[in-house]
């Protein structure tokens, strides 16, 4: 890869209710998918720091970082993407922004095949940070 070519980076938070269940957002651009809360660093940002203010803007909520899970490098959009496990600070509501339509919480299995393998690892960590490619 040389000096000036195109990259992009991103980190996503892995946050899980009671029932063991994974927080998705759906949406309001690219195709309305779903996906973990997060988004793109900006120019100068740490990955943490971009986590925090992601999810800030998408849920309305601080988030507490609990550790790093995967880093995931997905070839078709020439990225990668950081994978943390996350709560959302006690007592908060999510309120989302108009970048998302709703929110859900789904089984793990329910998930897409690259969103499912990037969860249980972090579901299964063990102290060692996974390294994938899709």
């Amino acid at each position: 890869m040389g000096f000036h070519d195109f990259y992009r980076l991103s980190s996503h938070a892995v946050i899980v209710n009671t029932c063991h269940q994974v927080l998705l957002l759906k949406a309001t651009y690219a195709g309305c998918a779903w996906g973990l809360p997060g988004g793109g660093l900006d120019q100068g940002e740490t990955i943490h720091q971009a986590l925090v203010r992601e999810c800030f803007e998408e849920l309305g909520c601080d988030i507490s970082i609990e550790y790093l899970s995967g880093v995931y490098f997905h070839s078709a959009v020439n990225s990668h993407a950081f994978i943390f496990r996350c709560q959302i600070a006690e007592g908060q509501t999510i309120q989302l922004s108009d970048e998302h339509s709703e929110y859900r919480w789904f089984d793990v299995a329910e998930l897409s095949t690259v969103q499912r393998v990037r969860v249980e690892d972090c579901m299964a960590f063990d102290g060692q940070v996974q390294s994938r490619s899709f």
